[in-house]
């Protein structure tokens, strides 16, 4: 391999690991709570969630004194402020934070939370739940535009979003702060429109950046593979490379999911929803395994359990994710299938792609873990014991949740 190509693969690698150091890595950070059931938790007891480092910029004695200003609304406002950057617990997204605290605080259905903006430290933006009847959105918005609030500070800002989510006329509000600016008027922070689906902007410097870096680093590869006419395996860092792109994008779209199953269960109807608490139960459990997600697998199981919770709602559950690779999606239809080297069939549920490959007898494309040698295997050959996902093959051989349940009693 010439030295040219070397140093184009290395570089185009290396400029791939970099923008993957900013796309979400996990959804928890440490073996404890995840981020969010601490900020949760914290919230129980203060309406006020201040960050270690915002501590100079809202001291516990401010801190004490917004949370006596909330009070004094009457209102269920609760008000987080802790820096927001790519790749941590919430991806940087404060659309995430807010949903991830509001499904950490059960049995709250008004809830009106202000929490720092995505993109700049000094702003905030303005959620309200199970609609916006306070104008919560823009009267955020309009607390960072006022001109008195021109060099606040921190706690300043945060104490006059209050005054204004109480006051109620946030819109008039957003629009007299606005009415000076040249141009037309810009959307309110923390609005729907304000900016993309959650993450939609990273995952858009991801496509621009990353994918056609990944194409440059094979075809440089194949290019060596040609002019020597041999065929040495494509450098490891690019697959691995690759395979982390995808378990950030499945994760992304994991929690997505679970977000989702969680903002319908707080919609239903205990009374004409008989499937609640199992989806309840689901949606508990989906979050538990995205918060210690460890790899393509788990965040899978997420889905699987989300996939679960959706069914329990409607009353009318369907067939569960492909056995074979869950990321295929629903299943098509079940077969029998008999692993290699074993006597007994199995029925399985099989998205139809891989129903043609069984019928074709060809292998269908399976989802892999790591086995005890460290090496890559269908996730179905681990031992239950040691994979819920083996265990009950993602709904095939087993609730989802009834396996998680049973994990779980297992490992106390």
């Amino acid at each position: 391999m010439s030295t040219d190509v070397k140093r184009v693969i290395t570089a185009l690698a290396a400029l791939l690991l970099t923008v993957l150091t900013v796309a979400p890595a996990r959804a928890a950070d440490g073996d404890g709570p995840s981020a969010g059931q601490r900020i949760a938790n914290a919230l129980r007891t203060s309406p006020v969630y201040v960050d270690e480092a915002y501590a100079d910029a809202v001291p516990p004695a401010r801190q004490r004194q917004l949370a006596d200003r909330i009070r004094r609304t009457g209102l269920p406002i609760k008000v987080v402020l802790r820096p927001l950057t790519k790749g941590d617990a919430f991806d940087g997204d404060s659309d995430v934070l807010a949903g991830t605290v509001r499904d950490r605080l059960p049995g709250r259905r008004e809830l009106i939370l202000i929490t720092t903006d995505s993109d700049f430290s000094d702003s905030l933006n303005g959620y309200e739940w199970p609609s916006d009847t306070h104008q919560t959105r823009d009267a955020v918005s309009a607390a960072g535009l006022l001109d008195e609030m021109r060099d606040a500070g921190l706690a300043d800002v945060a104490a006059k979003a209050v005054d204004l989510v109480a006051e109620g006329k946030g819109r008039q509000r957003y629009e007299e702060a606005t009415a000076d600016l040249d141009g037309p008027t810009p959307t309110p922070a923390g609005s729907q429109s304000a900016k993309p689906e959650s993450g939609d902007s990273g995952w858009l410097l991801w496509s621009l950046v990353a994918v056609p870096a990944l194409a440059l680093t094979v075809l440089a590869t194949r290019t060596v593979l040609r002019s020597r006419g041999a065929a040495p395996a494509v450098p490891q860092l690019v697959f691995a490379t690759a395979r982390a792109a995808d378990e950030a994008e499945l994760r992304h779209r994991a929690q997505a999911e679970v977000l989702a199953l969680g903002e319908t269960t707080q919609a239903a109807d205990v009374a004409t929803t008989p499937g609640l608490q199992h989806a309840l139960d689901a949606y508990a459990a989906a979050g538990t395994v995205l918060d210690e997600a460890r790899g393509l697998p788990d965040l899978a199981g997420a889905l699987a359990l989300a996939q679960e919770g959706r069914d329990a709602l409607t009353g009318s559950p369907g067939l569960p994710l492909c056995f074979f690779n869950p990321l295929h999606g629903r299943a098509a239809r079940r077969t029998g299938w008999r692993p290699l080297g074993r006597r007994e069939r199995l029925d399985v549920a099989v998205c139809q792609e891989c129903a043609d490959a069984l019928r074709e007898r060809r292998a269908p494309e399976a989802l892999t873990d790591t086995g005890r040698d460290g090496r890559a295997v269908p996730y179905f050959e681990l031992p239950g014991e040691r994979s819920v996902w083996a265990a009950t093959g993602y709904g095939s051989l087993m609730s989802p949740l009834a396996g998680f349940n049973s994990s779980r009693a297992r490992a106390r």
